[in-house]
């Protein structure tokens, strides 16, 4: 015991001097920080280890598995980031470390934040957000599709490792794009019954449920579209001049008779629609492709577009779908 508690003491240490060297100087290079964290962590034995596997922290069922995600975040925090980073001893980047994390508890990931952005459950909103649970981010306007992760340790925070120069540190969690439970089942406490879950809190649901039923077409799957499209905001217009709930361009809403400002023409067109690229490409991720990039698009490439929009498109539209199911 007295040798586990020296380690636990250490890793204290090191993490409390990398912070304060970060905070000390805002032009401190992630050379620096990984400098002192290398010689820091070979001091303490941990070259080449993780800190929560020194400290052995182990996988357990039931709902403290969530905790010990937090916990096994927390032992990285002052880590310093490095692009392409997957060894603490030397610095982590965001999927980096969340693969760590996850690797302590017992839980295989994939390198990416991308990828990663496809393990598990979808969850509807940070306000069902349990601790553990996987926030991601498209930060970047020049590359479409996921590019940031953090780990969710509660009341609107997460542990991440932001970008060179920094430390894997407590964030704000903001607005992510999408939200992932990787965690087991078992491990979430059991959530309050809540007007939200599946269509029940979600605007224009009746109408969903309507269309779905007459076209052949998950309900979810519309409240899906219309989530990503539109914000389920029937007022909508993007830039490229699609307009309403479901988006419709107008060429495509006049081929379809739909009136897109009204949400009831639009959410009928939009089932139509997709029942339609649904039965021509046979499968669903085949026809969101088609609606957001066009069916003679998809065709060309014979599968969904190398395209980060429509790629991130098809996975925020399933992840939303499945949140709704």
């Amino acid at each position: 015991m007295e040798g586990l508690t020296a380690v636990h003491s250490r890793i204290a240490e090191i993490q409390n001097r990398i912070l304060t060297l970060a905070s000390a100087s805002s032009t401190s290079t992630s050379a620096a920080l990984s400098s002192q964290w290398a010689s820091a962590a070979s001091a303490a034995g941990l070259t080449g280890t993780s800190a929560a596997a020194a400290t052995g922290t182990t996988a357990a069922a039931g709902s403290g598995l969530e905790s010990q995600a937090v916990a096994a975040a927390q032992r990285y925090l002052g880590v310093p980031y490095a692009w392409g980073g997957t060894d603490p001893s030397v610095g982590l980047d965001c999927s980096g470390l969340v693969q760590r994390v996850y690797a302590d508890l017992g839980i295989d990931l994939p390198r990416t934040s991308s990828q990663q952005a496809t393990a598990g459950t979808a969850v509807a909103s940070l306000a069902e957000a349990r601790p553990g649970d996987l926030v991601f981010f498209d930060n970047s306007s020049s590359r479409p599709g996921i590019d940031h992760v953090g780990i969710y340790v509660g009341n609107g925070k997460m542990i991440a490792a932001p970008q060179a120069g920094q430390v894997v540190q407590v964030q704000d969690v903001g607005s992510p794009s999408v939200i992932r439970r990787v965690l087991p089942a078992s491990a979430a406490a059991p959530a309050a019954p809540s007007s939200g879950a599946g269509l029940g809190g979600v605007p224009y649901a009746d109408l969903f449920t309507a269309a779905g039923a007459r076209h052949g077409v998950d309900p979810a799957l519309l409240a899906g579209v219309a989530k990503v499209e539109s914000g389920f905001d029937s007022s909508a217009v993007s830039p490229a001049g699609a307009t309403g709930l479901m988006q419709f361009m107008p060429a495509t809403a006049a081929g379809l008779g739909v009136t897109a400002t009204d949400p009831a023409s639009s959410i009928d067109g939009a089932a139509r629609y997709l029942r339609q690229l649904t039965d021509r490409f046979g499968s669903t991720d085949l026809a969101l492709a088609a609606y957001n990039a066009g069916p003679g698009t998809v065709s060309r490439y014979g599968g969904i577009p190398p395209y980060a929009e429509t790629q991130s498109y098809v996975r925020k539209v399933t992840s939303a779908a499945e949140a709704y199911s």
